[in-house]
């Protein structure tokens, strides 16, 4: 698990669903593509996205696979990643199952591929690579994705200021403290790394490892901003009880201080693919 005392519990997310898709920076373009090259993917087959969220990763892949099932344990971000499916108009081959991953199999059947965006350091980690592996057809894979971590990002060049991260999570320590706040409980280490360790001992062979570019210039606005605040277990609404206006307030203030305009640039993160196989290549 994520930490000796850290429990999951079902407020981590709570509130955050309808921030998430405007507060997150995207994936790397050009994703899609890489893991339809190195996966062979020809419109066939069946994905299981495990933590889906709204659906940004499962739906940004539907046109890959022939039927997608995403499984998250928040009821908001189901009924996003529903809304999403529906105005991409590929609701007839998804499946939204709102359940923890430790739940399945679930009765989902076997899948020719397994993606984890940036959910799996908040699973019982060992028991879900098992399981997903027993999931998977003979020569299936697990993909596990997110953004490349150790990459710096300037905006130099750009025409405006850059998101004033540090002074934000700043202020979400003065309202919430200095613990790392996860649903009801606290993670003061953090998320757990590791999780090659924790694959090869789930019997996957692997990995390979596959950077997608970013840097791309991307302009956000204030509440574009604000919305990627609310959209992190860290800040999530809930977190802020009856102070959440307020603490808001805080945070559009801090904002209008470092850009007038209520413009920010940034630059798109480059996205990191580890494929794993069931079966050794």
């Amino acid at each position: 698990m994520a930490s000796a005392d850290w429990e999951w519990d079902d407020t981590l997310f709570s509130g955050a669903a309808a921030y998430y898709q405007r507060g997150r920076l995207p994936y790397a373009p050009g994703l899609a593509d890489v893991l339809a090259a190195v996966l062979k993917l020809d419109g066939r087959g069946r994905l299981i996205d495990v933590g889906c969220g709204p659906g940004t990763l499962a739906l940004s892949l539907a046109h890959l696979f022939s039927e997608i099932v995403g499984v998250d344990p928040d009821s908001g971000m189901i009924a996003e990643a529903k809304r999403g499916a529906a105005e991409r108009s590929v609701t007839g081959k998804v499946q939204w199952v709102q359940a923890r991953a430790e739940d399945l199999p679930a009765g989902l059947g076997t899948f020719t591929v397994a993606t984890f965006g940036q959910s799996f350091h908040w699973m019982d980690r060992d028991l879900v690579a098992a399981t997903t592996r027993d999931m998977l057809q003979p020569g299936g894979a697990l993909a596990h994705i997110s953004d490349v971590k150790t990459e710096t990002r300037t905006v130099d060049g750009l025409p405006h200021p850059a998101v004033p991260y540090a002074a934000i999570e700043e202020l979400v320590r003065h309202y919430l403290g200095p613990v790392r706040r996860a649903g009801r409980g606290v993670l003061p280490q953090g998320t757990p790394g590791g999780e090659a360790a924790v694959l090869v001992r789930a019997g996957f062979s692997g990995p390979q490892r596959h950077v997608v570019p970013g840097g791309q210039p991307l302009e956000r606005t204030a509440a574009d901003v604000v919305a990627g605040v609310f959209s992190m277990s860290f800040s999530a609404p809930h977190l802020f009880g009856p102070r959440r206006q307020e603490f808001e307030a805080d945070l559009r203030r801090l904002l209008r201080e470092v850009s007038a305009s209520g413009r920010f640039s940034e630059r798109r993160p480059s996205t990191e693919v580890f494929v794993w196989w069931k079966d050794p290549r």
